[in-house]
């Protein structure tokens, strides 16, 4: 295949970095098809045709059944709230389609299953927004770990926080709502988290966990005040076969935290650690090292690929929309290689799995196994 025509479905935060990605992805990498920005959808039709021309796709629509349902769109980007995932993507498949859904899958683990359900029975290809497992930091790493540089991995531990709640009186939207976010933080940026869990640790055997909802109410813009039905703040125990534990923390009210996703792996000879506020650096520290012991930064360069491909400079500093052209390049490759893209629907699922589950978890106040 040597073109893909696509469709964006979103103008948003993650609707203007598929664009990007799309635009960008054939600069970096010479190995995938070439794209063609078809058809992009958004409400109402004005900003749908201003952000076409900004973003440089052929057309625009309000109607997003439209978008899917074009003969010369193969590919089709799901950037839009939570609740509307679930439609947009099963129709998408059943109209021929591959789908790059943003995260998470949908409101419910059940529909979550069902986008699955659809994508096998169509047989397309799927990709899940997890941006960040891309990181060659990330990848470098996994790489790491499988090659035993720090030992046989004992203990996990991950972070992932911010601060866009923290403030009491920051106004009520759309994500305190379950009908339209489903989980709160679980949704928003725990899942984020589990998908370093899945790469670095492998699916956890048990888990117990908790919850807090900081701010029961927020301000609405027009005035009074609206509901916060899900959790601000969630944390979990696990369990991985094998012996090794873990522990995941996430909160969106951490007053100073922008995007820090810190984690640590503890092994039998060592220990590495990142954190995504400075994520072109992965610590490694090994043991049997004598006077000279002690943490080395390993800062990302064209060793760790895929960055070679972005610059040829080692400290020059990949962002997070670089993570989403890796991101796109997986998904591409595996439409023309026929193979499962990594963070397809499958995987997608285990992860909503787990989610849900560290929310049962804390709802029944029990040990909960995927």
């Amino acid at each position: 295949m040597e073109e893909l025509g696509v469709g964006l479905i979103g103008t948003g935060y993650m609707g203007k970095c598929h664009a990007l990605a799309y635009r960008n992805v054939k600069a970096v990498f010479g190995d995938v098809p070439r794209i063609r920005l078809e058809t992009l959808c958004d409400v109402p039709a004005d900003r749908a045709s201003a952000m076409a021309d900004q973003f440089g796709f052929a057309r625009s629509t309000a109607d997003w059944r439209e978008l899917v349902t074009d003969p010369k769109v193969d590919l089709v980007s799901v950037t839009t709230p939570n609740g509307l995932h679930r439609d947009m993507a099963i129709a998408a498949l059943e109209a021929g389609k591959h789908v790059w859904c943003e995260k998470p899958m949908a409101l419910t683990l059940d529909d979550a299953k069902a986008m699955l359900d659809a994508a096998e029975r169509a047989h397309k290809k799927t990709q899940v927004g997890y941006n960040y497992i891309w990181n060659p930091a990330i990848l470098h790493a996994e790489k790491l770990i499988a090659d035993g540089a720090i030992g046989k991995p004992v203990h996990f531990r991950i972070l992932y926080d911010e601060d866009f709640q923290a403030d009491p009186e920051a106004p009520w939207t759309w994500r305190c709502l379950k009908k339209d976010a489903g989980l709160g933080v679980l949704g928003d940026m725990g899942c984020h988290a589990m998908s370093m869990v899945e790469v670095l640790m492998g699916q956890p055997e048990a888990l117990i966990a908790d919850m807090q909802t900081i701010y029961t109410t927020r301000p609405k813009p027009e005035g009074g005040s609206g509901e916060v039905e899900n959790e601000d703040v969630a944390s979990a125990l696990f369990r991985f076969e094998g012996g090794a534990q873990g522990l995941l923390s996430t909160s969106r009210c951490a007053w100073g935290r922008k995007n820090r996703i810190e984690w640590e792996v503890h092994g039998t000879h060592g220990q590495m650690t990142f954190n995504q506020e400075q994520l072109n650096e992965l610590k490694l520290f090994r043991s049997g090292e004598g006077a000279a012991q002690g943490f080395r930064t390993i800062l990302s360069g064209p060793d760790h690929p895929p960055f070679g491909d972005f610059m040829p400079g080692v400290g020059h500093q990949l962002g997070f929309n670089d993570l989403k052209v890796i991101e796109l390049r997986d998904l591409l490759r595996g439409i023309v290689g026929d193979r499962a893209p990594r963070m397809d629907f499958g995987t997608g699922y285990r992860i909503e799995n787990l989610i849900h589950g560290i929310h049962r978890s804390a709802t029944e106040g029990t040990w909960w196994s995927p």
